[in-house]
């Protein structure tokens, strides 16, 4: 039997998968340890390997085929747009993709008026303005607080997670339009479908029950 590699977000998101897959049956203390140095974690038992990647990492281990299975919210699956099979909505990590900004943008956005849009998600928000609101932006690229670029000018609004929105509030910022409801999801590779279709099939009716 050959091993069902699996890759885990690093960080809140792979505690709460792994809190899941133990009411599954699979386990693995190990990786719970915050002093192990090891990269990749055995199940023998299992023919299980999990390992754990950078959120933005998942989908090209899946795509790949480095991971048979992984673990990665939605918001990244939109972006990354990778070759994979997206087969379980984990339940966990939710939160909403959304176009912010201050109250007088809305308008600006109601009237399909060009604007610069700032966002660490470059791909989602240009589907968002082009193809379903077909309206013409100015998409700014940005990897730190997002929510600085409308305070100092650099853009109208903001495409980026909003959790319960208390930063945006503290900053005089509103949700102006939501763009997608996300959330932790399972992607399998398309190839590991067909080869290990009954094993992969029941991990998901297993934690299709537990979720």
């Amino acid at each position: 039997m050959r091993y069902l590699t699996i890759a885990l977000t690093k960080g809140r998101l792979a505690g709460q998968t792994l809190d899941l897959f133990e009411k599954v049956g699979i386990s693995c203390e190990e990786i719970r340890d915050k002093n192990t140095r090891k990269l990749i974690f055995v199940n023998e038992e299992l023919g299980i390997k999990i390992f754990l990647a950078k959120g933005p990492d998942v989908p090209t281990y899946v795509e790949y085929g480095a991971a048979d299975i992984g673990i990665t919210g939605k918001d990244i699956i939109m972006e990354e747009n990778r070759k994979l099979y997206e087969v379980l909505d984990l339940g966990i990590g939710k939160c909403r993709m959304c176009v912010c900004g201050p109250l007088e943008a809305g308008e600006r956005l109601k009237h399909h008026e060009m604007i610069r849009v700032a966002t660490k998600y470059p791909n989602i928000a240009k589907d968002y303005f082009y193809n379903k609101k077909h309206q013409t932006v100015d998409i700014i690229k940005l990897n730190g607080s997002i929510e600085l670029a409308p305070i100092v000018g650099l853009s109208e609004v903001i495409v980026d997670i909003v959790e319960t929105g208390s930063t945006l509030r503290e900053n005089g910022l509103n949700v102006l339009e939501e763009i997608a409801p996300l959330s932790a999801r399972m992607v399998v590779n398309q190839v590991s479908m067909k080869m290990e279709n009954e094993r992969i099939s029941k991990l998901i009716r297993d934690l299709r029950e537990v979720i």
